[in-house]
């Protein structure tokens, strides 16, 4: 059975070569086939004001010879193919994913606003893709402010700790499998330690009465110990899968989005689940915790979709 490749879309930006580098080297580490693709919105002679007077005319390869050009010389031992599909990309892509081992774009295209934080395609990508999606994001963010998250304290840096690190987010009273078993396989692939955020509520407030709010009398150290055993319990099959990345939990109160986005800093890659269907919601959708992290998180971002795969 042949390796379904990773995937990687352009589009002549500087986002999409930056996620072709990604790519490139996800496709090195998986010993996978790479699959450039740039998805045409229309064909050329499928426009109205194109007179076509003749058999249609090859399309014009500008985007995918600025892929060959830029991967020259770095390709060596890989199987490169290139496409260029005909349809709007945030049906193409999602389509493209059927079939591929993980689908690498950029934040932001050529398209829209360029003061975007994330782009509709990136978007739609990793909302309806059937596999992983890594969205690689522009240079310059800043890992989250208190602006965008409240004060970003000491529980929000980055572990000590030599070499790369792979971050993932895990929600302990509904855990993610999927995103949980990538983290670990990529942390694997990547030589690198693997960071678990397990965030819990807190402060929380009790109703007393209508309209009255009073503190309850819960232990914070308690609630802290609960969530870092039952992490740790979630954890034990998949250090069995792999039994050589290092992980570590850090239970951690207050906003998982912030967290998971200040723990971007210097990381390889952070892993968030992307949401299962609800049955009064039966769209594929994402959590707001999974929007925040593409929107602000320095690093790659890969959002993995449930296990069995939405159809």
């Amino acid at each position: 059975m042949s390796t379904p490749p990773v995937v990687a879309a352009v589009d002549g930006s500087d986002d999409s070569l930056r996620a072709l580098d990604w790519a490139l080297g996800a496709a090195r580490r998986r010993s996978a086939p790479l699959r450039v693709v740039y998805a045409r919105q229309y064909a050329p002679w499928s426009q109205p004001d194109v007179l076509v007077t003749g058999p249609p005319e090859p399309p014009d390869d500008s985007v995918l010879d600025q892929a060959r050009d830029h991967l020259r010389g770095r390709d060596e031992g890989l199987t490169v193919e290139y496409s260029a599909p005909v349809g709007a990309p945030a049906v193409v892509l999602p389509e493209l994913s059927s079939t591929a081992q993980l689908l690498v774009l950029g934040s932001r295209g050529r398209g829209g606003f360029a003061s975007l934080l994330l782009g509709s395609n990136s978007l739609a990508a990793a909302r309806d893709a059937v596999c992983p999606v890594v969205v690689v994001p522009r240079p310059g963010r800043d890992g989250g402010t208190s602006h965008a998250f409240g004060a970003v304290g000491e529980h929000g840096e980055a572990p000590d700790g030599p070499g790369p690190r792979v971050v993932v987010g895990l929600y302990v009273d509904v855990p993610d499998e999927a995103a949980l078993a990538f983290a670990f396989a990529e942390a694997a692939l990547l030589r690198a330690r693997l960071q678990v955020i397990a965030a819990y509520p807190w402060p929380v407030t009790g109703l007393a009465a209508p309209g009255e709010l009073v503190p309850p009398a819960l232990d914070q150290s308690a609630i802290e110990r609960e969530t870092w055993t039952l992490a740790d319990g979630l954890l034990a099959p998949h250090l069995k899968a792999q039994p050589d990345v290092h992980s570590e939990v850090c239970a951690l109160p207050g906003d998982a989005a912030g967290h998971l986005v200040a723990a971007s800093r210097d990381a390889e890659l952070v892993v968030v689940g992307r949401h299962r269907r609800r049955l009064l919601a039966p769209a594929r959708m994402m959590g707001s915790v999974t929007q925040a992290v593409l929107l602000h998180a320095v690093s790659p971002i890969a959002v993995v979709p449930p296990v069995p795969a939405e159809d």
